[in-house]
C-alpha cells in the first residue's frame, strides 16, 4: 500500500486525457462524491458513475493557481511584520480544507 507509483497519462481519441489515480478519502468526502453524482444523474438523465462526478465537478472550479500559462506569475507580496506566523495544519486538515474548497463549501 505504500508504493508510489507514477500514474500513467492516455490521451483519448476525444482529446481529452486519461489518468487512473488511487485516492484515499474519508467517508463524508465519498458520501459528498455520491451526492454529486445524483445531482449529475438528475441533470444528464441517466445513471452517473462516482469517476463521472468527480470529473464534472474538477472542470466545474476555476483555474489552480499553478495551473497559468507559463511566464505568467501570480503576484508576490513581501511579508508583514504585522502578521503573526500560524503554526502548520496537519495533514488531514489541510485536505479537508482542499477538499471544501473544490466542493465550494469553504
Amino acid at each position: 500500500m505504500n508504493d508510489r507509483v507514477t500514474p500513467t497519462v492516455q490521451a483519448l481519441p476525444d482529446g481529452e486525457a486519461e489518468i487512473a489515480l488511487v485516492i484515499r478519502l474519508p467517508w463524508e468526502d465519498v458520501a459528498r462524491l455520491g451526492q454529486e453524482a445524483g445531482r449529475l444523474a438528475s441533470q444528464m438523465q441517466r445513471p452517473v458513475t462516482l469517476d463521472e462526478a468527480v470529473s464534472s465537478r474538477l472542470r466545474s472550479t476555476r483555474p489552480a493557481a499553478h495551473a497559468k500559462p507559463a511566464g505568467e506569475q501570480p503576484a508576490v507580496t513581501p511579508p508583514s511584520g504585522s502578521v503573526s506566523s500560524l503554526p502548520p495544519r496537519p495533514p488531514a486538515e489541510q485536505a479537508r480544507q482542499a477538499i471544501e474548497r473544490i466542493n465550494g463549501t469553504a
